[in-house]
Formats: C-alpha cells, sequence, structure tokens
C-alpha cells in the first residue's frame, strides 16, 4: 500500500509535468523501476503507458477547449503516430532501449542550448504556422515521434514539442496542445499491444491513471493561463533535468 501511494503520488505530478511540457516519463517510468527493480521492462512500461494515456486525454480535452488545434492535419498525424508507437512498443520487447540513451543525450543538448540562445523562440506562433503546415514534414515527425514513444518514451513529448515550435513556427502553447493529442495516439498505439501481451499491471496501473488524469487535467489548465513563457520555461527545466539523468544512466557502472 505504501508504494502504491508513492506511485500515485508520482503518477499526479507526470502528468501535471508531462500536460505543461512533456517529459512525464521522466517522472513515473523511473519510479515504477525504483520500486520493482526485478520486474520485466515491458511490464512497467505498459503500466507507465495504462497511468499516462489518463492524463494524455484529459490534458488534450482541456486544451481543445482553448487552443486552436489544426484538426485535419493533427489526426491523420497521430494515428501516424499510434501506428509508429505500436511498432516501437514491439520492439522494445526486442531490443534494449538503453542503446538510445547517447543519442537522446546529443538531441537533449542541442535542444537546451538552441532554446536557451533564442529567448524569443515559441513566444508566439510565426506566419508560417498560420497557413497550411507542410504535411509530409509533420507526418515525418509524428512517425519518428510514435516509435520513440513505444519505444523508450522519456522525452519523446518535449523533443516533439521542440519540433513543432523550431520547424514547423509554433508558439509553446500551441505547441503543447498538439503533442498531447499526438500522445493520446502513441500511448494507446503502445498499450493496445502492451495490453495484448500481458504487460500491464492494472491493479497499480489503474490508480496511478486516476492521479496522473487529475495531474493533466491542472497540468494543461496552468498552461494555457500562464502561456508561452510559462510553457518555456517548465520545459528547460525537463529537459534539463532529463538530460541529467541520461548522463547520470550513461555514467553509472554496469
Amino acid at each position: 500500500m505504501i508504494e502504491l501511494a508513492a506511485l500515485c503520488a508520482f503518477a499526479f505530478l507526470a502528468g501535471l509535468v508531462d500536460a505543461i511540457a512533456g517529459g512525464g516519463g521522466l517522472i513515473q517510468v523511473p519510479a515504477l523501476f525504483a520500486f520493482f527493480p526485478g520486474a520485466p521492462p515491458s511490464l512497467l512500461l505498459g503500466t507507465n503507458k495504462l497511468s499516462s494515456i489518463a492524463g494524455t486525454t484529459i490534458a488534450t480535452v482541456r486544451y481543445s477547449f482553448s487552443v486552436p488545434i489544426k484538426w485535419p492535419a493533427v489526426l491523420p498525424a497521430a494515428v501516424i503516430a499510434g501506428i509508429s508507437a505500436g511498432i516501437g512498443a514491439q520492439t522494445v520487447r526486442l531490443i534494449d532501449p538503453a542503446v538510445l540513451r547517447p543519442v537522446l543525450m546529443a538531441l537533449l543538448s542541442g535542444v537546451l542550448v538552441y532554446t536557451l540562445m533564442r529567448p524569443a523562440l515559441g513566444a508566439r506562433a510565426s506566419a508560417a504556422a498560420e497557413k497550411q503546415p507542410d504535411t509530409s514534414g509533420f507526418y515525418f515527425a509524428s512517425a519518428i515521434f510514435g516509435f520513440y514513444d513505444g519505444f523508450f518514451g522519456p522525452g519523446a513529448g518535449s523533443l516533439m514539442m521542440f519540433a513543432l515550435v523550431r520547424w514547423f513556427g509554433y508558439d509553446f502553447v500551441r505547441a503543447a496542445a498538439t503533442t498531447k493529442v499526438l500522445n493520446v495516439f502513441t500511448n494507446t498505439g503502445a498499450l493496445v499491444l502492451f495490453a495484448w501481451t500481458g504487460n500491464v499491471i492494472y491493479a497499480m496501473a489503474l490508480p496511478m491513471a486516476a492521479c496522473n488524469l487529475v495531474g493533466g487535467f491542472l497540468g494543461a489548465h496552468f498552461a494555457i493561463r500562464r502561456g508561452s513563457r510559462f510553457i518555456r520555461l517548465i520545459f528547460l527545466v525537463v529537459a534539463g533535468a532529463l538530460l541529467g539523468k541520461v548522463l547520470l544512466d550513461l555514467l553509472r557502472p554496469l
């Protein structure tokens, strides 16, 4: 019971942070591995997906009431991301996701430096973002994001937000809202496979999902109320924390 209560607290915090700037997996996944170090990774990742989908779904609903989302382009991209996430979840049963840590470290380092050097980045949407998006580029980015989210997870939302801001001209609020739509489908795609293969601990995942849902709603609400500057700040904190964790994992002796 103590372990479950602690995991529910982590799930609430993960939902709160993830709805604002991504990176919920940075909180929830390590907590699961810390409490159950001997469990198969696929079982813990499946439990994480069931919990996470509650927060991402309610955050998407909250964002959709206040933030314009380009549904004709976003929904096909979300389907692509969901299918890619299922492929990624299948791959994690065959390959250790730790192989991506050096790549993730390089990506996060670049994202942090680039964002810090451009204080106005994502403060407002560019003219290009107001027009019809580059659907081929957007779909390709969504496929990469989906596969990574299903295969490894932590940092996926933050990296997709950065891609939307940097290459598609979104402000941070619209990027957060769009990323949450994609997240619903990636979590669903991965969860279907994890559940099908029996890799979900429902007695643990369902209470965590309830707490993640509350955190996701509050996180989206705060992000909408506070705007792009607030999201940018949380984004930098999350990216920095994730970079630190990846570095520690790489330095930790085998």
